[in-house]
């Protein structure tokens, strides 16, 4: 560490400190030196005490800065992403990957913590970082989400290296190769499994409707894949939620053999039903897991029929209407405002684009008939429902997007959450903003750094109506932000799903209420809402709420939610594929209020569908970062390979630090000792 002084006055200065010390403390100890019989020495080293606290304390009033140069060195971190999902112990080296290799990873992982940091990272369908050991569980593989993580958490690191052990084979996420320019340090990789094709039939996929309406026919696409069975026949199966089976034959033309085999069902009655398909085992098949899959489709009465109006063409208004595209439970419209005749009854919401005073007759006629209406981006301030702004129409804000914690109409996903604090800014009116009683704001506007009370987003709700506001222009930009981050728009559909399901759907007037998802994958954590009300419609929670839930095979399980600050949460952690009924009860005074629902599980089968290893894969995520592939018996060559990289070497970061003097305690103590030994030497000799 090197320093120097910086002096923000002129050098002069510094002989007036001098100088000021010299004469304070000469004047003191020596103006009656004739009537004291202290010893010169005495006084001279009480002068000198004087004379260097007298001097430091001047020199603090010159605001005198040290400037420092500080150097340090930064040990290579070596990443070892080990992947945890199913496939990589699907092969019949599963006990040697789960004990052997396992040990010798651990003694690889010795020899480089000798000389470089390691951290390890579990990889499937998360990438979590820590020290656990794997357990080989996860039902999907992302490694582009890996290398995604590895770029953003440690971008600013000196990272030497990246050890990737997997098999290389994804189910999840883009293909990793599209992402590996972002990282400046090698991958090396270790490939497991067997790349070999063994004698199998498969269920590849099945192209289905989410959603299906009561009364309708819908296909189902079976996708098909045998290998190694030209000239056999196979049964493919289909069984409907009511146990009616459909089949057929189909004969095995090659080794490689792909084929879709297409049904036709009906959804006879609403709800979640269930599907699945089956194909026989052939003789010689060694994974028959993989002929089995189910899937799901939800049965509903009808659809809600939106409409959007519009008074020119925009971009946001080609955002929501994609979005709501996306989910089959609606039926989407769209017109310019000044071609619009149709009538409104029609329609379960009317979505009005910039909104202004000339539409002030379609909005009372949708008041007129019980319609919702949500105004997106309004070119008035004026007679927007639930909120009120005191602006002037030309000037406008940039302003960003942070989540209000308070709102409570409605839940949203965690990852949405997150993501509503990183979308770009739009233009909001320029104002005072003053939300009417009622009015719930899930939104609001943040200017710079500064989270304010101004509300992009609201909903109100005035004699059972739901209206809803979003004030500000460029909704498009979050939807094209949502893909580039995440490659698809899922989080923006989401956020465009909650709005218009809240809108559309009739106000619940029961005192007890659950909220549950109807169909779950098997990785995704399970969690229930519930709500109270008294006499009054006011939020309680003092009694408690008890749930019982029982799995297909009748087996009950029981539950008491906990409280939150007005209302109830149950989290049921993950949960085995199948079909779970619930009964939630709970008991206010001497009433005693029941709900009955059901949730469906998803198995996820990705990990059992495709079993060979990709070491091609591997192999161009070493070779075009500068690194290389290794096998399992080759593991103690990896750690001389990256001991011979000369690349991977230690970082020294240089900082310059200025600090004022003022700042050093030292100075501070300093002076207090000099003054304090004088005193105690004048205590001692003399009384001046």
């Amino acid at each position: 560490m090197f320093s120097k002084l910086i002096f923000n006055c002129p050098w002069y200065y510094v002989i007036i400190c001098l100088a000021c010390g010299a004469i304070f403390s000469g004047f003191l100890y020596f103006k009656n030196k004739r009537n004291t019989d202290v010893s010169n020495n005495i006084l001279i080293i009480l002068t000198g005490l004087r004379f260097l606290s007298c001097t430091l304390i001047a020199f603090l009033l010159l605001n005198i800065f040290i400037k420092q140069l500080k150097n340090e060195t930064q040990t290579p971190t070596i990443l070892l992403a080990i992947d945890n999902s199913q496939s990589i112990v699907a092969a019949q080296d599963s006990n040697f990957i789960r004990k052997e290799f396992i040990k010798n990873l651990d003694d690889v992982k010795n020899n480089i913590n000798k000389n470089y940091t390691l951290k390890t990272i579990l990889f499937g369908a998360q990438t979590i970082t820590g020290d656990a050991k794997p357990d080989f569980r996860d039902k999907e593989t992302d490694i582009d989400n890996l290398i995604g993580e590895v770029e953003n958490n440690y971008s600013n690191q000196n990272v030497g290296a990246l050890i990737i052990v997997s098999d290389g084979i994804y189910n999840k996420g883009s293909n990793p190769l599209y992402n590996t320019e972002k990282l400046n340090f090698p991958i090396y990789t270790i490939a497991l499994g067997d790349t070999n094709e063994l004698q199998d039939i498969s269920v590849q996929k099945i192209n289905h409707n989410q959603f299906a309406y009561s009364g309708n026919a819908f296909p189902a696409e079976v996708i098909i894949n045998a290998k190694k069975y030209k000239g056999k026949e196979v049964t493919v199966s289909l069984t409907d939620a009511r146990g009616k089976k459909l089949s057929q034959k189909i004969s095995i033309n090659s080794d490689n053999f792909l084929s879709t085999v297409t049904f036709t069902l009906n959804a006879d009655f609403p709800g979640v039903q269930r599907y699945a398909v089956n194909i026989n085992a052939l003789e010689g098949e060694k994974n028959i897991s993989n002929n089995y899959q189910s899937f799901v489709v939800e049965v509903i009465d009808n659809r809600s029929k939106i409409l959007i109006l519009a008074n020119y063409p925009h971009p946001d208004v080609s955002a929501i209407k994609e979005a709501l595209l996306t989910n089959g439970n609606y039926e989407v419209d769209y017109s310019l405002i000044g071609d619009f005749k149709k009538p409104l009854k029609q329609y379960s919401l009317v979505i009005l684009h910039g909104y202004s005073a000339s539409n002030t007759q379609l909005a009372n006629e949708c008041k007129t008939n019980l319609i919702p209406v949500w105004l997106v981006n309004p070119a008035s301030a004026e007679n927007l429902p639930g909120i009120k702004i005191a602006s002037s129409f030309n000037k406008q804000n940039d302003a960003e997007a942070s989540f209000n914690n308070s709102f409570g109409l409605f839940t949203i996903s965690d990852e949405l959450k997150k993501f509503i604090k990183d979308l770009p800014a739009l233009k909001t009116f320029f104002g005072n903003y003053s939300l009417s009683n009622g009015a719930n704001s899930i939104i609001n506007q943040k200017i710079g750094t500064v989270e304010t009370d101004n509300p992009i987003l609201i909903f109100t709700e005035t004699n059972g109506l739901k209206s809803s506001v979003f004030v500000g222009d460029g909704m498009w930009r979050w939807k094209m932000r949502d893909f580039y981050e995440h490659k698809n728009n899922n989080l923006f559909n989401e956020l465009l799903s909650k709005i218009i399901q809240y809108l559309t759907v009739k106000s619940d007037k029961s005192f007890f209420r659950i909220t549950s998802p109807k169909i779950v994958n098997e990785n995704e954590m399970l969690e229930l809402g519930a709500e109270v009300y008294n006499k009054a419609y006011e939020l309680v929670n003092d009694a408690d709420v008890q749930l019982t839930l029982t799995n297909s095979n009748k087996k009950q399980f029981n539950y008491t939610f906990s409280k939150t600050s007005n209302a109830y949460k149950l989290n049921l952690g993950f949960l085995a594929p199948g079909e779970y009924k619930y009964e939630a009860k709970v008991k206010i005074g001497s009433e005693l209020y029941v709900k009955n629902g059901s949730i469906l599980v998803k198995e996820i089968m990705a990990e059992k569908i495709n079993t060979i290893a990709n070491h091609q894969l591997l192999f161009q995520l070493s070779y075009r970062t500068g690194g290389k592939l290794f096998y399992p018996k080759q593991l103690n060559k990896l750690s001389e390979e990256i001991a011979k990289n000369q690349l991977i070497k230690p970082i020294t970061y240089s900082t310059n630090l200025t600090t004022s003097i003022l700042d050093l305690k030292w100075i501070l103590f300093g002076i207090l000792i000099l003054l304090s030994l004088e005193w105690f030497l004048r205590k001692r000799y003399l009384t001046i």
